[in-house]
C-alpha cells in the first residue's frame, strides 16, 4: 500500500474517533454562548458530523492530489470513455439498488428485521441541522468510495482476484457501518460499486452511483417515513408467513 493511501486512512479513523472529544466540545461552546442545554443536545451532533466530514474530505483529497502516479492493475488499460462512463454512472444507482433489494428479501428470510438504524438516526440529526443531509447524501459517499474502493480495494485488487478484493473491502465497508445484522446489505452495495470502478476504472463513476443513492434514500426517509414504515411493517408481516413454511 502506498504511504499516501496509508495517511488517508489515518485521517478517516481520526475523523470518526473525533467525535469523542469534538461533540462535547462543541456542546461546552453553545452552552457558553447561552444555548438551552436540551437545545444544544440535539444540535450538537449535527454540526460535528458536518464539520469533521468537511475537513477530513479537504485533508483527503490534498493527500491524493500529492500522492504519486504510478501505473496499477486496476489503470493497466486506460479508464473508459465518457459516454460509457456516464452511462455506467447511471446505471450503477439502478444497479445498486437491484443489489439491496435482492439482500433485503434475503435478510428477510434469514429472519433479520428491516430497516437501518443508522439511517434513522442520521434522519433524525438532519431534522435538527437540515444541512447535515449534504454529509449524508454527498460528502460521506465520497469519502467511503475513496476509503473503501479506491485504498482499501484497489491495494487488494494488486495481490487478488476481483471477487476476492471485494468481498474482503465489501465485509470491512459492512462493518465500519457497525450493523452487523445487515452484513448482507451493506457488503452487496460494496461489490456494485467496486465492480463500477473495475468497470470503468473511473472512481467517479462509484461515486455518483453512491452518492445519487444515498441522496434518494435520505430524502425517501425524510419526506415518506411514514409511507415506508408502513411498508415495512407489511414486509415483516410477509416474512414471519413465509417463515412459517421452514
Amino acid at each position: 500500500m502506498k504511504k499516501e493511501y496509508g495517511f488517508i486512512l489515518i485521517v478517516y479513523l481520526i475523523m470518526h474517533l473525533s467525535s469523542f472529544i469534538g461533540i462535547p466540545l462543541v456542546y461546552k461552546i453553545g452552552i457558553n454562548q447561552g444555548v438551552e442545554p436540551s437545545m444544544m443536545q440535539q444540535l450538537t451532533p449535527g454540526y460535528w458530523l458536518t464539520f469533521s466530514f468537511s475537513v477530513a474530505l479537504v485533508i483527503i483529497l490534498l493527500i491524493l492530489k500529492k500522492a504519486e502516479i504510478r501505473q496499477t492493475r486496476l489503470h493497466s488499460d486506460p479508464p473508459m470513455h465518457v459516454q460509457g462512463s456516464t452511462f455506467w454512472a447511471i446505471a450503477g444507482v439502478f444497479l445498486a439498488f437491484f443489489a439491496q433489494d435482492i439482500a433485503i428479501r434475503i435478510e428477510l428470510l434469514l429472519g433479520v428485521t428491516p430497516g437501518s438504524e443508522n439511517t434513522q438516526q442520521i434522519i433524525q440529526i438532519i431534522e435538527y441541522v437540515p444541512f447535515t443531509m449534504i454529509v449524508a447524501s454527498i460528502l460521506g459517499p465520497i469519502l467511503e468510495e475513496i476509503v473503501f474502493r479506491k485504498v482499501i480495494f484497489g491495494s487488494l485488487y494488486e495481490r487478488f482476484p476481483f471477487w476476492v478484493a471485494a468481498l474482503i473491502s465489501s465485509v470491512i465497508f459492512s462493518a465500519a457501518h457497525m450493523e452487523l445484522e445487515h452484513t448482507l446489505l451493506y457488503s452487496a452495495m460494496g461489490f456494485t460499486f467496486a465492480f463500477l470502478y473495475v468497470k470503468t476504472k473511473r472512481l467517479i463513476v462509484p461515486i455518483i452511483a453512491h452518492v445519487s443513492m444515498n441522496t434518494l434514500v435520505i430524502l425517501g426517509q425524510y419526506f415518506f417515513r411514514d409511507e415506508l414504515e408502513k411498508y415495512i411493517e407489511e414486509a415483516e408481516k410477509i416474512s414471519g408467513f413465509i417463515g412459517g413454511f421452514f
